[in-house]
């Protein structure tokens, strides 16, 4: 019964690890810039999944240890090639240093913390329609986390979106949820509906101020580029 145990145990330590290992490839996979994940949550899956399938096929009775390494060569592998391994490099800019990268990938991180706690908290005011403008405004500062990630030269213009105005955003919606599920306080509702439409008006205006400055950058290069070609006789 021990090994019984033992083996069912590590085989749903396999499982949520295997589990924890899928949502971080998927947030990877969703940013341009981002940082491996600091724990191989598949790949130790996997060798749990061995571990507990070997002692899952281990008798006691009888001390052969033939199916038991069979049972998990197979686990390993076959989860190996269902689920596939970790990210094991970051993902970052083109022609970006390692501190640049770090700096991009930190800001948003933290900025999606806030978007995340901001829908958890939403939900316990119990309004549908609550949730789905909370959806409507992460959508919205999402474009800017994606606009910091294509030009990390944006952060230091972005910052106090990503930090100051997303943590108090984060903290108004504790407080409003919490109100809002206790005394259904409409003009509590009125309120934070109209920090929603403020914040998301002004996370827009400076998202398109820094794809509009991002152009005005290109232009430039392509005027110098031009300049230079004319002065060399090169025409187009």
């Amino acid at each position: 019964m021990a090994v019984d145990l033992a083996a069912f145990g590590i085989l749903e330590l396999a499982a949520w690890l295997t589990s924890e290992g899928i949502k971080a490839q998927d947030a990877y996979n969703a940013r341009r810039v981002a940082k491996r994940p600091a724990i191989p949550r598949k790949i130790f899956g996997s060798v749990l999944m061995g571990i507990g399938l070997a002692l899952a096929g281990y008798d006691p009775a009888s001390p052969s240890l033939v199916n038991p390494i069979v049972f998990a060569g197979l686990g390993t592998i076959l989860h190996f090639l269902a689920f596939g391994p970790d990210p094991l490099k970051h993902k970052g800019v083109a022609n970006g240093d390692t501190f640049q990268t770090d700096r991009v990938a930190k800001a948003v991180d933290e900025a999606e913390r806030h978007i995340s706690a901001m829908k958890d908290a939403i939900r316990g005011a119990g309004v549908p329609a609550l949730n789905r403008r909370v959806d409507a405004f992460a959508e919205t500062a999402q474009k800017m986390f994606r606009a910091v990630e294509d030009d990390p030269r944006d952060l230091t213009g972005a910052r106090r979106f990503l930090g100051v105005y997303l943590l108090g955003a984060r903290d108004a919606t504790f407080q409003f949820a919490d109100l809002y599920s206790r005394s259904k306080n409409e003009a509590a509702r009125t309120d934070y509906e109209a920090l929603l439409d403020d914040l998301e008006g002004s996370f827009t205006a400076r998202t398109e101020k820094m794809l509009l400055d991002d152009k005005s950058n290109l232009d430039v290069e392509i005027e110098v580029l031009r300049d230079r070609l004319a002065r060399e006789g090169i025409k187009g």
